[in-house]
């Protein structure tokens, strides 16, 4: 349990729909976009199957999952370690300000830091999310003096 009640843990497959189901409403609320659910149900099931893809963390509120954060992990070669990318974050509308996030972020602090060979946690952010950003702040992390660029296949 976490300072705040919930309760954290890792997702497994049984949560697949709710995961498609947060996962949509992230794209909806952030992007203004339609997941196709033909492209995401297996994305996402692949993920809950393979850890070495990543992982889901969920937070649960009286056996309810009430938010959720995705970790990818990436090498770096100039630090000798893991970074953790956060990735997939929502928290359903009901339940945001009430520290949810926290919880989840804490949650993954702590095991990123037993883990030992993780460097750092980030993520990246809508650049007109000040809200979101005022939250990362919070939490002591740091703008990056990187910017992020992509391409779409």
């Amino acid at each position: 349990m976490s300072e705040t009640g919930l309760l954290i843990r890792r997702g497994i497959a049984t949560d697949l729909d709710v995961v498609m189901e947060f996962n949509c409403g992230l794209a909806r609320e952030t992007e203004e976009r339609e997941l196709d659910a033909d492209k995401i149900r297996p994305g996402v099931a692949a993920l809950l199957g393979d850890p070495d893809r990543g992982v889901y963390f969920l937070a649960e509120s009286d056996g309810d999952v009430i938010g959720q954060l995705m970790i990818t992990r990436e090498w770096s070669d100039w630090r000798n370690g893991w970074f953790w990318w956060i990735q997939s974050l929502y928290v359903r509308a009901d339940h945001r300000g009430k520290g949810v996030f926290k919880a989840l972020y804490r949650h993954v602090e702590k095991e990123a830091e037993s883990v030992g060979d993780v460097c750092g946690l980030r993520l990246y952010v809508d650049e007109d999310n000040r809200k979101a950003q005022e939250a990362y702040e919070k939490l002591g992390m740091d703008r990056s003096r990187y910017q992020f660029f992509e391409i779409e296949f």
